[in-house]
């Protein structure tokens, strides 16, 4: 049955506290693109919104910025669950990022036989990046 009111995943969001460096590792190695941000300077708050795709309708990654946290470790525990990426050639794709320094906390390989290949990579302030091989 079609639920009624056709919802759809619009954006997760992670709390970041160097927002340059995180942009940097998502735009520039991870291949997103800043679809726009939120300066909220009452609140002493900066929200920018990611995706791979060009309207608000598609999946975003937002992240939440205060600006008196900046430079700050982000307290991460084992339910901060991760985000998911698709990526064709995952072998290479995980080859090339830890050509870049990035971390890879688990090499390509499916979970169970006969499954889809995954990896998990780290982000810059720990966060884990499942990869998803779309082959």
């Amino acid at each position: 049955m079609k639920p009624v009111f056709e919802p759809r995943l619009l954006h997760t969001m992670l709390r970041v506290h160097d927002l340059t460096r995180m942009l940097g590792f998502y735009c520039d190695v991870l291949g997103m693109r800043e679809l726009r941000r939120l300066e909220m300077p009452e609140l002493r708050r900066t929200l920018v919104f990611l995706g791979y795709g060009r309207t608000r309708d598609e999946a975003q990654l937002e992240f939440w910025h205060d600006w008196d946290t900046a430079g700050m470790p982000v307290p991460l525990d084992a339910a901060a669950g991760h985000l998911g990426i698709g990526v064709s050639d995952i072998n290479h794709c995980v080859r090339d990022l830890a050509a870049q320094g990035v971390p890879v906390r688990r090499a390509p390989a499916p979970l169970r036989p006969g499954g889809r290949i995954i990896a998990m990579i780290e982000d810059p302030e720990g966060h884990e990046v499942e990869l998803l091989s779309l082959d």
